[in-house]
């Protein structure tokens, strides 16, 4: 592998932590809720995924901890900003203080501790073009999941029933009362796949990315991923 081989591979890992966590908050966005809690989601879940991961072995089982992690901590969020109506940043602010508060108290016993990341897996002939090879088809199962999952979220905002019932939430609530859907519903549920995917995205990258636990290893990431969402959708005229 070339360094700019190399580089660009990485850059495809790196971008993943951002897409999950992004991936949730654009549902989550687009049902009319903003939530800026997502980086202590990450955080929570993060170290969640860790310790499961670091006590069983067993990616797989830290990923569904993490997510049922972050789907928790969404549920705070969706509680009090939409059953008690109080204002989404503030919320969203004090829900992230308080996850990442959680996730230094969770991990403090698992500091600079290390799992194995698990291998990547190299697709037959397509991992052996040069330059394209090993950025695209030579990558953990997790990048090749995320991108799978961003297609099916794509085609369901804009090509199925539920994704109309999504967009209408949040572009005009009153209307999609009136053709009986639940706004109340409809947005608790978009807050928790945006919780599942920000949990998904903490387990990746403290379990596979940078597979070892140390307090504040989100750096920032959910915020990143929050300001692309909001700016896309701003772009975009959506917003």
């Amino acid at each position: 592998m070339t360094p700019l081989e190399f580089f660009l591979a990485g850059t495809m890992s790196a971008a993943t932590v951002f897409l999950l966590a992004a991936l949730g908050e654009l549902v989550a966005e687009k049902s009319g809720m903003l939530n800026l809690s997502i980086e202590g989601m990450m955080a929570v879940s993060a170290a969640v995924g860790f310790v499961v991961t670091y006590q069983t072995g067993s990616h797989l089982i830290g990923f569904i901890v993490a997510g049922a992690a972050g789907i928790g901590i969404s549920m705070v969020f969706a509680l009090v900003s939409i059953t008690f109506l109080a204002n989404q940043v503030a919320t969203g602010l004090a829900v992230g203080i308080l996850g990442l508060g959680l996730s230094a108290l969770i991990g403090k016993k698992h500091e600079s501790l290390t799992v194995t990341a698990p291998d990547s897996i190299h697709i037959p002939f397509l991992s052996e073009i040069p330059l394209v090879g090993p950025v695209l088809f030579q990558q953990n199962i997790v990048v090749y999941l995320t991108i799978v999952i961003a297609i099916l979220i794509s085609f369901c905002l804009t090509k199925t029933r539920l994704g109309l019932a999504i967009r209408a939430c949040g572009e005009n609530p009153k209307a999609a009362e009136a053709l009986s859907y639940s706004v109340l519903k409809i947005r608790y549920g978009a807050v928790a796949f945006g919780g599942l995917m920000a949990g998904f995205a903490g387990a990746y990258a403290s379990t596979i990315y940078t597979p070892l636990w140390a307090d504040g290893m989100i750096a920032g990431r959910g915020w990143i991923a929050v300001a692309l969402v909001v700016f896309g959708t701003w772009k975009t005229g959506r917003i």
